[in-house]
């Protein structure tokens, strides 16, 4: 009963949130978060699966309760800490993009645009810890949609440029997953007679076909990606620090739950999924170099790192291990490069083409830092996603035994990650300085990435190494 009243809590927070002043909602809505964080990571601690029951649904949607377990943890922990410190930084910048809009003439309460974001961004976030800790499909898709509707609104509302309209394209991009989803997940129910997670036995093809495809346009795939480089670039930047790492990556905690009951799909579609995940990520980031947008930059990056949950995928127990240790390297890295291009744009009044960049350090040399920490996160190198490609390569061992042109091709993708990573740090950091000036700017711009960025270098050390590897192994019967 106690996780079930840390999660309460932040959706309580929720509905009392836009009856504060912004700065006692910022603390209100970071606190919130914290308080679970620490009781999560408690729980991911003890290695221990449990389920809280909530109320029973007449078949075939059957039981609603709370499942925790390593996996669920590991990614509630990292929801939490992206949430949380996304929060502490929304305070300066959306009262940087507020300023814009009143200017444009597009709002005229400050105060009252603070209320409604606050709502929107705690149920956007309460949404997606929700779905982690879902024991029902019904449940879970029931969440997936909310954190789309909050998602939307927060796009179509503060984003930039032709914000309706890019809106408008995540809505129907992001519903597409949503329908199969949903059309799987009761083709599911009616087979099992049940909804709830731990009462399904079975999978047909078509139903894991949709809901496969589904999750292939969230996170996305190549093909299905032409939604995602839009509205990471147009969203307000709390938002992208938000959707890139941590709701895009919920595909992949989906495909797991699906995965563990059944895996006759993956296991049958191996070969094409994983060429299909090497092609995606290789095509990305080869794309992050062609682009002059910083936004959109990072938003093909994030294709590039969702090729590697596809790859992950497929090979076996060490690559399940890989999924979840990749959300949260993801989470951690990508979270903090999106605030560093968001506190470039708050500094420098809307500064995001990379031409213009060159010798940022000069000028934010905390912002560079922490970008710096963030690409270091991506690449593996020392730092939590190291054991992401190492449980990507212990899988393909496994599998694919010592096939060299498998394993050269995922080094390969491992490599342009670490190349476009680099790339972009000299680009836009180092170089000739381009003749900004320095200037101050707020404290919650910069702090959030290093605390982040410090979990990013913790996990690579015990104790929380252990904590996260060891209940890992144990939730996929080991390696």
């Amino acid at each position: 009963m106690i996780l079930l009243i840390l999660l309460l809590i932040p959706l309580l927070v929720t509905f009392l949130i836009p009856f504060f002043r912004p700065k006692a909602s910022t603390a209100i809505s970071t606190a919130s978060f914290l308080i679970p964080m620490v009781g999560i990571l408690y729980y991911l601690s003890k290695f221990e699966r449990f389920e809280i029951k909530l109320f029973d649904v007449s078949s075939p949607i059957g039981e609603f309760y709370i499942i925790s377990d390593p996996i669920s943890n590991a990614f509630g922990f990292a929801i939490c800490i992206v949430s949380a410190m996304v929060a502490l930084y929304s305070l300066p910048y959306m009262g940087h993009r507020f300023e814009e809009m009143i200017k444009e003439g597009e709002i005229k309460d400050e105060l009252w645009e603070f209320r409604k974001y606050w709502f929107l961004y705690q149920l956007y976030t309460v949404s997606m810890l929700w779905l982690v800790y879902s024991g029902n499909l019904i449940m879970l898709y029931i969440f997936l949609e909310l954190s789309l509707v909050a998602s939307f609104m927060l796009i179509f509302k503060y984003g930039y440029g032709n914000r309706q309209w890019v809106g408008i394209l995540y809505f129907v991009w992001t519903h597409i997953a949503g329908v199969l989803a949903i059309i799987s997940f009761l083709m599911i129910a009616f087979q099992n007679q049940t909804a709830a997670l731990h009462g399904i036995k079975t999978i047909g093809f078509l139903a894991w076909l949709l809901v496969f495809v589904g999750m292939v346009v969230k996170l996305p795939g190549l093909g299905p990606h032409i939604w995602l480089p839009w509205a990471h670039a147009e969203a307000p930047t709390p938002v992208s620090a938000l959707l890139s790492p941590l709701t895009v990556g919920l595909a992949g905690y989906i495909l797991i739950r699906i995965y563990q009951i059944d895996p006759s799909f993956i296991l049958t579609f191996r070969n094409p999924i994983v060429a299909y995940g090497i092609i995606t990520s290789i095509y990305a980031g080869l794309s992050v170099v062609k682009q002059r947008d910083y936004k959109r930059l990072l938003a093909y990056s994030t294709v590039s790192q969702m090729g590697y949950m596809l790859i992950a995928l497929c090979l076996g127990s060490a690559g399940l291990i890989a999924v979840v240790v990749q959300y949260i390297s993801h989470a951690f890295g990508k979270s903090i490069l999106f605030m560093t291009a968001g506190a470039i744009i708050a500094i420098y009044h809307g500064l995001r083409n990379l031409d213009r960049m060159s010798g940022m350090h000069e000028y934010i040399p905390t912002i560079a830092n922490a970008a710096l920490i963030g690409f270091m996160t991506l690449s593996g190198i020392m730092t939590i996603g190291m054991f992401a490609e190492f449980y990507i390569l212990v899988g393909l061992t496994e599998i694919y035994k010592f096939n060299l042109p498998v394993i050269m091709a995922v080094v390969t993708v491992f490599i342009i990650s670490g190349l476009y990573a680099f790339y972009t740090m000299r680009v836009i950091y180092y170089g000739r300085p381009f003749g900004y000036e320095k200037r101050r700017f707020s404290r919650l711009l910069d702090v959030p990435m290093f605390i982040i960025g410090f979990l990013s270098f913790a996990f690579v050390f015990p104790p929380l190494a252990r904590i996260l590897l060891s209940g890992l192994k144990l939730a996929f019967g080991g390696v």
